[in-house]
């Protein structure tokens, strides 16, 4: 399947790659994307027939499923995008640097920490939900770019964090402000009448009657606050602990990890603040998928969105696979005191991130060589071990570096006749 452009570059219906071929020697076309495979019209339809075609998203924190369907079922785009999640560690990083340099080198300089103008911003977002939600817009853009998207629908999980917690805030919403920990006084009770005030180590040897009720797994490692990561023990043996003298045989409980989902909640609205999407639901994609017999991926999760479980025929076997990465690198030298510069831009005609084929596959430029080697990698950011390591000579760059590494992959062929 090709997708169209028209002469103003207005997307048209996708054609078959017969159809598309034809078009390109007779210098009808031209070719103005080579993945996904797009063509451009060069001369004036009198005609510009599309049909209505529903946009699914699966959206979500760490990957993004998305399909193209018509009122029919006909599936005509399907992708998976994976985003970023490291520019918190980039972030402390540059930190680092930053404070570094300014104490190695600039340390007449008076030092600076009110003019933050972006942190006192109103209706601010960190930089890492910035990219997220930059990362379902720039998807939702790519897919009206290139197909004539009339409805947008966007797959949402919503649900309380505190109401989890303590399902009485649904009835009682003054509840809400004694916040998440409220009621760990009447849990630490609870912890010393269950140990029968004595301490868990000792049993009481120390003689001392201080008792201090210890997180197993510690609060800075993750610990939970429930009554299964909690112990009792006398301040002599927690002192003890925490110097690193004794250890408790007893395991803890780590409490649940909820960043994603509290990030998905702030994605759900503004992606509904800034586009005119419908909402539905993971549960009911769930019910529809199950329904469809459709495995369990994300831009399989987007095709029950698009078609509403309404039964799907794959008109193409192709996925887009993308991968979320930086504009450029921070780090511009190295060496103790900077000596050494690292070249950012083309080295041989090559780049970080471009794509290049080798041995007949097309993979990334992970790390590149001043000698005219260069590592490679796949889509994921896997090193691919090649004995020896590819030179730039026996390789061709298929495309230049963007914010996006895309490889398109088949899948199996028993899902065309899905219905």
């Amino acid at each position: 399947m090709v997708y169209v452009l028209n002469l103003d570059q207005k997307p048209l219906m996708p054609c078959s790659s017969v159809i598309a071929r034809l078009l390109l020697k007779q210098g009808k076309a031209k070719v103005k994307r080579r993945t996904p495979f797009t063509i451009q019209l060069l001369y004036k339809t009198e005609t510009e027939y599309t049909q209505p075609l529903t946009h699914g998203l699966d959206s979500g924190s760490s990957k993004v499923g998305s399909a193209v369907s018509d009122d029919k079922g006909n599936v005509l785009y399907m992708s998976q995008i994976k985003i970023r999640n490291d520019i918190t560690d980039k972030m402390k990083q540059r930190s680092k640097y930053r404070r570094n340099r300014r104490n190695r080198k600039t340390r007449y300089r008076k030092a600076r920490w009110l003019n933050r103008k972006h942190s006192i911003k109103k209706d601010r977002f960190s930089p890492t939900m910035t990219s997220k939600i930059h990362a379902h817009l720039k998807e939702m853009k790519f897919v009206q770019s290139i197909l004539p998207i009339i409805r947008q629908i966007v797959e949402t999980a919503t649900f309380d964090l505190h109401a989890l917690r303590n399902p009485a805030v649904l009835k009682n919403k003054w509840l809400y402000q004694k916040g998440m920990n409220y009621g760990y006084a009447n849990t630490k009770a609870y912890v010393l009448t269950r140990d029968g005030y004595r301490c868990q180590s000792c049993k009481g040897n120390s003689k001392n009657k201080r008792l201090e009720v210890h997180h197993i797994i510690f609060r800075s490692a993750g610990g939970s606050d429930e009554v299964s990561n909690l112990i009792t023990l006398c301040k002599t043996c927690h002192d003890a602990l925490h110097r690193g003298e004794i250890k408790l045989k007893k395991g803890g409980k780590k409490k649940g990890q909820l960043n994603h989902v509290t990030q998905m909640n702030s994605i759900r609205m503004q992606l509904l603040k800034r586009t005119n999407a419908e909402e539905t639901f993971g549960f009911v994609t769930k019910e529809h998928r199950q329904l469809m017999k459709l495995p369990k991926e994300h831009y399989f999760d987007a095709v029950t969105i698009a078609t509403e479980g309404k039964g799907a025929r794959f008109q193409t076997n192709q996925v887009l696979f993308k991968t979320c990465v930086s504009d450029g690198d921070y780090q511009q030298t190295k060496g103790v005191r900077s000596e050494q510069v690292i070249p950012t831009g083309k080295l041989f005609g090559f780049r970080k991130f471009d794509k290049v084929q080798y041995k007949g596959n097309e993979y990334f430029i992970k790390g590149r060589m001043s000698s005219g080697y260069a590592i490679l990698m796949d889509i994921e950011g896997n090193k691919v071990d090649f004995k020896p390591i590819p030179k730039f000579s026996k390789m061709q760059r298929v495309s230049a570096r963007a914010s996006w590494m895309t490889i398109q992959t088949i899948i199996p062929s028993f899902y065309s006749c899905v219905t």
